[in-house]
């Protein structure tokens, strides 16, 4: 697999370095159109309304109303708050059964990224024993986004959420109708549950639109009823390499995170807010000192909410999305 992005997990003072993967991808047969008179691939051409083809690189984001229409540069999008720094910062913990499975997006692994992975081990074996999730922020291709922590077969899983105003309530009349199941009804429904009932396995379903897909494909290639064109798909650039973080010292790092608790301080420090970091060699075992002193971050009024005029720092975690937001892709 090759890693979208490198960053850290703010978990209280503790700073746990990560690699950011995608977890699922598609089984689809790949395809593309092209011209039925002779074959040749179908290209799109970025045109105005008013006719004048237009390059990649003049082309800029609007918003309409209805009546009137306001431009917005990409010097005009760098005002905003939005998140430099990659990180993922935990806003609190909940109980696993609080979030509805409906507020669920795209999932991704994370993979230690330092030289110990004592910290990355440590939230995980914290989130399992708890049976908790942990409810996060972060910021990617740039749109700030909430999500969730939670453990999967050992390893942790950064998985989007939906905001609290891009799920939709369900209001049907018809279910506003009183209809009353009877006993029997009942008791037959749930037979045949009992009868159908097992442990889930994954691998015992197969899409058969795609194999059928691929074998009308096969065949076509094998009666020579194909054509002869170049390769268009480019390579992607690599990652770069590099060097994973250091060993952090978890005692001291926890240890003041809790005082900062319960001596009243934020839940989630501030981005521009300097972090207990590592120090130490690879062996060397988490220490009882004391974290050393650093400033207090200011306090935030919500971890869920924060006015724009409360951001000192560019790389300032941004405030949640008004309620005309589209889901991300």
């Amino acid at each position: 697999m090759r890693s979208i992005w490198k960053g850290s997990i703010a978990f209280g003072l503790v700073n746990v370095p990560i690699k950011v993967y995608a977890a699922t991808e598609t089984h689809d047969v790949s395809m593309h159109q092209v011209h039925d008179e002779d074959g040749a691939r179908i290209r799109y051409k970025r045109v105005c309304e008013l006719g004048h083809e237009v390059e990649y690189a003049d082309i800029q984001r609007a918003y309409d109303d209805g009546e009137k229409t306001v431009v917005l540069t990409a010097d005009d999008f760098k005002q905003l708050p939005q998140e430099q720094s990659h990180e993922i910062e935990v806003l609190e913990f909940v109980p696993v059964d609080q979030v509805d499975p409906m507020m669920f997006e795209k999932t991704y692994y994370l993979e230690p990224d330092s030289r110990s992975p004592k910290a990355y081990v440590l939230l995980r074996r914290t989130l399992e024993e708890t049976d908790r999730l942990a409810i996060v922020q972060f910021t990617l291709r740039q749109k700030t986004r909430l999500g969730v922590l939670r453990v999967h077969d050992d390893v942790l899983l950064l998985q989007g959420l939906l905001w609290g105003d891009e799920v939709r309530s369900a209001d049907f009349t018809a279910l506003d109708t009183s209809v009353k199941v009877s006993a029997n009804e009942l008791k037959m429904s749930s037979s045949l549950v009992a009868s159908m009932s097992t442990d889930f396995d994954p691998d015992r379903y197969t899409d058969e639109y795609q194999v059928e897909l691929q074998q009308l494909i096969d065949a076509k290639l094998e009666s020579g009823d194909d054509i002869d064109t170049a390769a268009t798909f480019g390579e992607r650039p690599d990652d770069e390499d590099d060097a994973g973080g250091d060993v952090i010292d978890l005692m001291a790092a926890l240890r003041a995170s809790v005082d900062k608790k319960r001596t009243g301080g934020s839940g989630s420090r501030s981005r521009g807010t300097s972090r207990s970091d590592a120090s130490g060699s690879q062996d060397a075992e988490p220490t009882t000192k004391q974290a050393p002193a650093k400033k207090a971050p200011a306090a935030k009024t919500s971890t869920a909410k924060k006015t724009p005029a409360a951001k000192k720092a560019p790389d300032k975690a941004p405030a949640k999305k008004p309620a005309a937001r589209k889901r991300a892709s």
